[in-house]
């Protein structure tokens, strides 16, 4: 198998590709993580949720941890954010930062839903959402393939679109 360390670019190259994540925090010693769909734009990771765990848990310690990957059959590419949480509160200072969360996130399909399912019958009514951003402070990133899976083919010629970024990457680990 072939492993090769990504550069900052390459990173956020994947990290601009992602639409789920996995979004760790912390409160005292103890780990938490879940999924995100989220958008990446000038190292900001974009995002939002209901009121609940992850939004106490980072109010109180906005110190985080994202990991985005991209899985194509025998390649991927994976990287690790380091940041700062930062609350986009519904007040005049936040607007613009709101506005732009907003219609980032609104170009990914079914963006809402992981935050604002209808609730089950009987259950309480979904809360205002809490959008937010994660300030990129440090990026890492590595990529590996199979080593025929790197292997110029008619199939890779087909998947240049889908799947060429990650084959470029991955070639530079040869």
């Amino acid at each position: 198998m072939w492993i090769k360390e990504l550069t900052k670019p390459e990173c956020l190259e994947v990290l601009a590709r992602t639409q789920l994540a996995r979004l760790a925090c912390a409160r005292g010693m103890q780990p938490y993580i879940v999924p995100i769909y989220c958008v990446y734009q000038d190292h900001w990771i974009y995002s939002f949720s209901g009121p609940g765990q992850k939004i106490d848990w980072m109010r109180a310690n906005p110190l985080v941890c994202v990991e985005a990957d991209q899985m194509r059959r025998e390649q991927w590419a994976t990287v690790v954010v380091f940041g700062r949480y930062e609350e986009l509160s519904d007040t005049p200072r936040f607007r613009y930062e709101r506005a732009l969360a907003f219609n980032l996130l609104q170009r990914r399909a079914t963006w809402w839903e992981p935050a604002s399912s209808k609730p089950m019958p009987g259950s309480t009514p979904a809360a205002i959402p809490v959008f937010y951003r994660i300030k990129l402070e440090q990026i890492t990133g590595r990529c590996g393939a199979f080593e025929g899976a790197v292997a110029d083919t008619n199939q890779a010629k087909a998947d240049l679109d889908e799947q060429g970024w990650l084959r470029k990457m991955i070639r530079g680990a040869r």
